[in-house]
C-alpha cells in the first residue's frame, strides 16, 4: 500500500505488482502479465534513466523503503527484488564514513623517473599508509594501502607472465573502476607490458557499436591479452573472434592465490607507460603514446599549478579508463601522496548527491568532473537531500573534458553557496590526451572568468570583441586558464602564423608531456606535430594570456561566409521540452544539388504524436533563429540512441553525421541479441580469412549452406502449391531428412509409440537448443504439428507464407490484445485435433542447461484436459548453436519422446504441476547438454 511500510519477508509479489502497474500506466510495449523476475528493465521494458528513476520512486513509495542508488542500474526485476529485500532488512541507506586522520606525510618522490619507481618509493617509506578509500556497491569503504597496491600488482604481473605476456607487449584493461583496476594497471607495468585502458560494455543496445570500436582499438594496439571480469568477459570472447592476436582473456578470479614475488623487468623513463586512446568524438580513436617521463612531467606541472599540499584530499567518481580519472585523479594523488576517495561512476550517475556527500564527509579539497556532472547535480538533487551538507573544504572544483558552460558555473555557484561552496573554488580547465591530460589551469585562488563577446563579429571576422554581458547579441565564453608551468600555447591562422590576442584561430601547444605521436599511425602523427608545435584540434582565442575555446576544428560549420559552432545551439535545443537533453547534434552536410553546406540538426525525442512533433519542430526552428540568427536547413527528430556518444559522454558528431548521410539516423538500434549475432558473424568472417588452419570446418559449413540453398526453394514451392495439410508436412519431413543425410548428421528416435493416436488433441513441449530443433522434431515425430513461434519469424513475406501454409501460429509476446487472439486460435487448433508443438523456454543459449519454462503450453493443456508429451532433444546444440551460426558441425541427434502426462485439473495448479513433471522428465534426459 502506498505510504505504508510493507513487511519485507517476501517482497517479490508486491514488487512485481508495482512493476506491472508501472508498465500498464506507462503504456510500455509489453503485456504487464508477462513481466516476471527475469524481465530486463532496459531491453524488455525499454526504460531509460528517467523511466528507471520513476519506477524506483514508485517502488520506494509502495514498499515504504529507500532503495540503494545502484537500484537505478539493476538489470532485471529479480535484481530490483533482491535490492528491495536487502533494503527492507537494513532500513535506510548507509552513508559514507569520514576517513581517519591521515598519517604523517613523507614527501613526494621528486627523483622518481617511472610510475613503478613512484609506487616503490611510497612502499618503502609508508607502505601501510592508506592510499585509496574505495566505496563498493554497498557503500562500504575499503582502504587500499600502498603495500597492498604493490602486492596486488605483483600478483597480476605473475598471472600475465603465466599467460605468456612478454615485456613490451600491449595488454587491454576492460575493467570497471575499482580495486581490480588499480591492481591491473600497475600489474601490467610490473610485467613490463603496456596497459591499454578501454571501457567495459554498459548498454546492451549499443553492444555492436561497442565491439566495432574496441576491435579497431585493439587491432591498432596489437593487444596480446586482456584483463576483464564478469559479463565483460563474454564480450571479450567475441572480440577474440575478430582479433587472432588477442591470445589470452584473463579475469581476476582467485587473484589472492597468485604469488606476489614477481621479479619485474626494469623500466626506463622513455618507455611507454600506457596507450591513451582518444575519445573519438571527432573521428576514429587514436592511441596517444605516453612515456613514464611525459606522464610524470604533466602530473608535477598540474601539482604546481594547483599549489597542492599534504593536507589535500581528492574525491573522484571519474572512470579510470578516461585520462581525467586515471591521470588527474588517481596517478596525481598517488604521486603527491594525498588520499584518494574513489567512487564508482555508476554510483554518481545513479544518485549525484553521493559525489557531494563524499566531498563533505571526507573534507575533500579537490575534485573534478565534466560540465554535465555539475548540471546533473543541479537538476537531480532536491533541496531535502542537501540538509547538513558542508562543502566549505572544497577549494578546487575542476570543470573540464568537455565544453564548459558559463550558465552552469553561475547556477552551481549560486545554489551551493549556502552549503559552504566558495565561488572561487570553481575552476574551468583545459586539457587533452595528447598532452597527457592537463594543459591550462586558472590561478589557484581565482574563480571562473567569463568573457562576453559579440557573436556576429566572431562569426563573420573571427575577432572576439568584448561587449556588455547584457547585450542581446553577446556570446559568453569561459576562460580555461593559462598554460601549466613549462608549457606554451599559441593561436595561429590557417597558414600557422601566430595571431594576436582576441583573434580566433587554431590552438597549438608545446610542453614536456607532449606526446611523440600516435601509436602505429604515422599519417595521424605527421598531421599532429608541425614545426615543433602540437595541433589540439580546437579553435579559440587568447585574452589576457588565458585561453578561451570556441569549438572543435572538425565541428566548424561555414555557412554564408560565417563560422558557426554547434555547441551553443545544441545546448539551447537540448533545453527544450520534448528534446532529450544532451542528445542533440548540429553539423554541416553538403547539398549535392547546390554544392554548398547545409546546417542539419538532429535531436532525439520520445514524442510520437504527429501534432506534438510538428510543434516541437517549430520550437527548434525558433530556438535556432535566436541563437544563430538563421534557421537550420533540416531538422531531424530522431528516436533515442540515434545520437552517438563516446565512453565519456561526448557527442560523436562525425559518426552521427555519417549515419545521417547513410540514411540510418531514424533507424532504432537492433536488438542486442541481433547485434551480437552480427558481431559474431563479422568476427567469424575475419577469422576465416585469417585462420587457414580451420579450413576443413569452414568448407563443411559452405557445404551445409549450399545443400540448404538447393533444397529450400523446391520445398517452399511444394508447400506453397500442394493442397492438404498432410501433404505439405510430408514434403517438409522429406526435405529435412534429405538435408540431414546430405550433411552427414545421424538421427535416433526413441518412444515414438508413446504418441497419442492421430486425431486426438495433445500438446508437445521440447527443450530448445538450436535453430534446427523444429526441423528435427518435424522429422522425428512423423506427423503434422502446429508449431507455436514468435511473431518476428513472420516479418519476411516468404517465411510468413511458408509458416502459414504449415498452420504455424505466430504469437506476439508484447501485445496483450494480439496475445489474446493467438490464445483463442491455439485453443481452436487444439480442439480440432491439431497437436500443438511449443518450446517453453522460448529461446535458447549456447551454454548447456535448461532455461525457465513459460506457462503457456501447460495452461493450454490443462484447460483442454489434453495430454502433454515431453520431448527431449540431445545433440542439436553441437550441430548449430547461436554463436556458431556459420560453423555447423557433423554429429548425432537423439530425440526422446516421453510418456503422455495427463492434467490433474483445469486450474493453474494443474498447469504448474504439468510444467514441473515435464521439466523433470526432460532434464533427466539432457542433464549434460
Amino acid at each position: 500500500m502506498p505510504g505504508a511500510r510493507t513487511p519485507m519477508s517476501d517482497p517479490a509479489d508486491p514488487l512485481l505488482a508495482l512493476v506491472r502497474a508501472f508498465a500498464r500506466d506507462s503504456r510500455l510495449a509489453i503485456a504487464p502479465e508477462t513481466i516476471g523476475p527475469d524481465t530486463r528493465l532496459e531491453t524488455d521494458l525499454g526504460l531509460d534513466s528517467l523511466g528507471r528513476a520513476e519506477l524506483n520512486a514508485r517502488i520506494e513509495q509502495g514498499l515504504g523503503i529507500e532503495l540503494p542508488e545502484r537500484a537505478l542500474l539493476a538489470a532485471t526485476v529479480a535484481e530490483l527484488r533482491a535490492l528491495a529485500r536487502a533494503r527492507g532488512a537494513t532500513g535506510t541507506e548507509p552513508g559514507p564514513r569520514p576517513v581517519p586522520a591521515v598519517d604523517a606525510h613523507a614527501g613526494v618522490p621528486e627523483q622518481a623517473a617511472t610510475l613503478l619507481e613512484v609506487l616503490d618509493w611510497h612502499c618503502e617509506r609508508h607502505g601501510e599508509r592508506v592510499h585509496i578509500h574505495w566505496y563498493d556497491a554497498e557503500d562500504r569503504v575499503h582502504p587500499i594501502r600502498y603495500r597492498e597496491l604493490a602486492e596486488g600488482a605483483a600478483r597480476v604481473a605473475n598471472r600475465l607472465h603465466g599467460a605468456g605476456v612478454c615485456a613490451g607487449e600491449t595488454v587491454a584493461l576492460m575493467l570497471p573502476s575499482g580495486p581490480g583496476y588499480f591492481f591491473s594497471f600497475f600489474g601490467v607495468l610490473r610485467a613490463g607490458a603496456v596497459p591499454v585502458p578501454i571501457y567495459p560494455p554498459a548498454r546492451p543496445q549499443l553492444i555492436e557499436d561497442h565491439l566495432r570500436r574496441h576491435a579497431r582499438i585493439l587491432a591498432n594496439a596489437g593487444c596480446v591479452a586482456m584483463l576483464t571480469e564478469g559479463a565483460a568477459a563474454r564480450v571479450a570472447t567475441l572480440l577474440r573472434l575478430q582479433l587472432p592476436a588477442l591470445g589470452a582473456v584473463l579475469t581476476l578470479d582467485g587473484l589472492e592465490r597468485e604469488s606476489c614475488a614477481f621479479e619485474a623487468p626494469a623500466a626506463a623513463p622513455d618507455d611507454l607507460a600506457f596507450l591513451q586512446y582518444t575519445s573519438g568524438s571527432t573521428g576514429a580513436p587514436k592511441g596517444v603514446r605516453l612515456s613514464h617521463a611525459e606522464l610524470l612531467a604533466n602530473i608535477r606541472a598540474m601539482g604546481e599549478a594547483v599549489a597542492i599540499t599534504p593536507e589535500d584530499r581528492f574525491v573522484s567518481w571519474l572512470p579510470l579508463y578516461h585520462d581525467m580519472g586515471l591521470i588527474g585523479a588517481w596517478l596525481g594523488s598517488l604521486y603527491f601522496a594525498i588520499p584518494l576517495v574513489s567512487l564508482s561512476p555508476l554510483a554518481f550517475l545513479a544518485r549525484p548527491r553521493r559525489w557531494l556527500q563524499a566531498i563533505a564527509d571526507h573534507r575533500a579539497t579537490l575534485s573534478a568532473a565534466p560540465n554535465f556532472a555539475y548540471e546533473l547535480c543541479l537538476s537531480r538533487i532536491g533541496e531535502q537531500q542537501l540538509a547538513g551538507l558542508d562543502l566549505g573544504s572544497w577549494r578546487r572544483a575542476f570543470n573540464g573534458a568537455e565544453p564548459v558552460s558559463a550558465e552552469t558555473l553561475e547556477r552551481f555557484a549560486a545554489r551551493f553557496a549556502r552549503y559552504g561552496l566558495r565561488p572561487e573554488a570553481l575552476a574551468p580547465v583545459y586539457g587533452l590526451a595528447e598532452a597527457a591530460v592537463g594543459l591550462c589551469f586558472p590561478p589557484p585562488s581565482r574563480g571562473p572568468r567569463i568573457d562576453c563577446i559579440d557573436r556576429e563579429r566572431l562569426a563573420e571576422s573571427g575577432y572576439a570583441l568584448r561587449v556588455d554581458c547584457d547585450d542581446p547579441g553577446a556570446q559568453r565564453v569561459v576562460g580555461c586558464g593559462r598554460p601549466l608551468p613549462g608549457y606554451r600555447l599559441r593561436v595561429v591562422d590557417a597558414r600557422r602564423a601566430p595571431l594576436p590576442e582576441r583573434h580566433e584561430g587554431l590552438v597549438q601547444f608545446q610542453g614536456p608531456s607532449a606526446t611523440r605521436g600516435y601509436y602505429r599511425n604515422p599519417e595521424a602523427s605527421a598531421a599532429l606535430i608541425r614545426e615543433g608545435w602540437h595541433e589540439t584540434g580546437d579553435r579559440g582565442y587568447l585574452a589576457d594570456g588565458e585561453i578561451h575555446l570556441t569549438g572543435r576544428v572538425k565541428d566548424l560549420i561555414i555557412r554564408g561566409g560565417r563560422n558557426l559552432y554547434p555547441y551553443e545551439l545544441e545546448q539551447a535545443i537540448g533545453a527544450l521540452r520534448g528534446v532529450r537533453q544532451g542528445c542533440v547534434v548540429a553539423f554541416a552536410a553538403r547539398d549535392p544539388g547546390q554544392g554548398s553546406e547545409r546546417l542539419v540538426v538532429v535531436a532525439e525525442t520520445k514524442e510520437r504524436d504527429p501534432g506534438r512533433r510538428a510543434l516541437l519542430r517549430q520550437r527548434i526552428l525558433a530556438c535556432a533563429g535566436e541563437v544563430l540568427g538563421a534557421p537550420p536547413d533540416e531538422i531531424v527528430l530522431a528516436p533515442p540512441r540515434a545520437v552517438l556518444k563516446t565512453s565519456s559522454g561526448k557527442l560523436r558528431r562525425g559518426d552521427t553525421r555519417a549515419r545521417y548521410l547513410a540514411g540510418r539516423i531514424q533507424t532504432t538500434p537492433a536488438a542486442p541479441w541481433w547485434q551480437l549475432v552480427r558481431a559474431t558473424l563479422a568476427g567469424l568472417r575475419g577469422r576465416m580469412l585469417a585462420d587457414t588452419g580451420t579450413l576443413p570446418r569452414y568448407l563443411y559449413a559452405v557445404h551445409v549452406w549450399l545443400m540448404l540453398a538447393l533444397i529450400a526453394p523446391p520445398c517452399w514451392l511444394a508447400v506453397a502449391l500442394l493442397p492438404g495439410h498432410r501433404l505439405r508436412w510430408a514434403v517438409v519431413r522429406g526435405a529435412a531428412g534429405v538435408l540431414r543425410r546430405l550433411v552427414g548428421v545421424r538421427l535416433a528416435v526413441a518412444g515414438r509409440e508413446r504418441l497419442p493416436p492421430p486425431g486426438a488433441p495433445w500438446v508437445l513441449v521440447a527443450n530448445h537448443q538450436s535453430y534446427v530443433d523444429a526441423l528435427v522434431l518435424a522429422e522425428a515425430i512423423g506427423r503434422p504439428l502446429c508449431f507455436v513461434a514468435k511473431r518476428e519469424l513472420g516479418r519476411n513475406r516468404l517465411a510468413a507464407h511458408f509458416l502459414q501454409r504449415l498452420d504455424c501460429v505466430l504469437v506476439d509476446r508484447f501485445d496483450v490484445r494480439a496475445g489474446g487472439a493467438a490464445l483463442a486460435e491455439l485453443r481452436a487448433r487444439l480442439a480440432a485435433g491439431c497437436p500443438l508443438a511449443l518450446f517453453p523456454e522460448a529461446t535458447f543459449r549456447v551454454r548447456p542447461g535448461l532455461l525457465p519454462f513459460r506457462m503457456g503450453a501447460f495452461s493450454l493443456a490443462a484447460e483442454a484436459r489434453a495430454p502433454l508429451v515431453p520431448v527431449a532433444l540431445e545433440g542439436t546444440r553441437a550441430l548449430l548453436a547461436g554463436a556458431r551460426l556459420f560453423s555447423p558441425r557433423r554429429g548425432r541427434v537423439r530425440v526422446y519422446i516421453g510418456p503422455a502426462l495427463i492434467p490433474g485439473g483445469a486450474d493453474w495448479g494443474a498447469a504448474v504441476a504439468l510444467r514441473e513433471q515435464a521439466r523433470e522428465w526432460i532434464e533427466s534426459r539432457v542433464a549434460g547438454g
